[in-house]
């Protein structure tokens, strides 16, 4: 019983005014323990984070699989064992078998998992042979680790040369198209919607040039059932990631995206970019 306390105390006090948030608790690092579960090693994995250390037996487990998209890149899945994805408490203490994943190409981290399915667009893989390693974290951002090693899968990825007779359209849209994979808009007419989707309720706009987010990264409260407009210039190729939802978009370097979102959960959902990590906006749905 005092242990289970200790666990959901920890698990409120990295919360923002109660709420669970999708970044860790300000003024602390990723790599900071915040959960008594298994043992802390004073051993990291290759980008830094410390394992944890559990038994083999009743261990989290992962498998990773993918198959090539009929529009674009590769869908990848993760079969996971003993494991359950929570992106709603993700920057809180260490649960057992909870968490989210690292997905890393050749070594390099390119998203982070709330979830069993993930696109990956062509754009983010260059031509030749890959290996995807996906790696299990607990909440508080350290690494399951069994017998002193990461708890991982991977898998091999080879991506075509650009313009491949016959090949998927993901080998092609690197070179062919200055657009990504998949535009919620023309980037000839940033100010329309995307089709289908019709107007949304708030636009956000945001421009990353030289590694600096303006306007600086700040709160955007929102309605629950609300449609935000997330508008977006990089001055490099990136992806966009809104934690919680679970949504991507492709950013195409010196053109404006758009991905359009309705608001249909409550909480403090993170927006930032997979390849240079930077935090571009918080959602506050209310």
């Amino acid at each position: 019983m005092i242990a289970l306390a200790l666990l959901l105390t920890g698990g409120a006090a990295t919360g923002c005014g109660g709420r669970a948030t999708t970044h860790h608790k300000p003024g602390t690092s990723h790599e900071q323990a915040s959960g008594s579960v298994g043992t802390l090693l004073a051993t990291a994995d290759a980008a830094g984070h410390k394992l944890r250390e559990v038994p083999a037996e009743g261990a989290p487990e992962v498998r990773l699989a993918l198959r090539p998209d009929s529009e674009d890149g590769w869908n990848l899945q993760l079969s996971v064992k003993n494991f359950r994805f929570t992106p709603d408490s993700t920057g809180g203490a260490a649960l057992p078998g909870a968490g989210h994943a690292h997905l890393e190409l050749d070594g390099r981290k390119i998203a982070r998992l709330y979830g069993p399915w993930f696109h990956l667009p062509a754009a983010q893989v260059p031509e030749g042979a890959h290996t995807l390693t996906v790696r299990l974290y607990a909440d508080d951002h350290t690494a399951w680790a069994v017998s002193g090693k990461p708890v991982e899968g991977a898998a091999q990825l080879t991506a075509p040369a650009p313009g491949t007779p016959g090949g998927h359209s993901h080998g092609e849209a690197p070179s062919q198209s200055p657009q990504p994979p998949q535009p919620p808009q023309s980037p000839q007419s940033p100010q329309s919607p995307a089709p289908g989707q019709g107007q949304a309720d708030r636009t956000v706009t945001i421009t990353v040039r030289d590694g600096k987010v303006s306007p600086a990264p700040a709160r955007t409260e929102l309605r629950r059932g609300e449609r935000v407009a997330l508008r977006v210039t990089s001055d490099r190729a990136d992806t966009l990631h809104v934690h919680g939802y679970d949504k991507e978009l492709a950013l195409p370097a010196g053109q404006e995206a758009t991905l359009i979102l309705t608001t249909d959960r409550t909480g403090l959902f993170e927006v930032e970019t997979h390849g240079s990590s930077l935090v571009l906006t918080q959602l506050l749905v209310r």
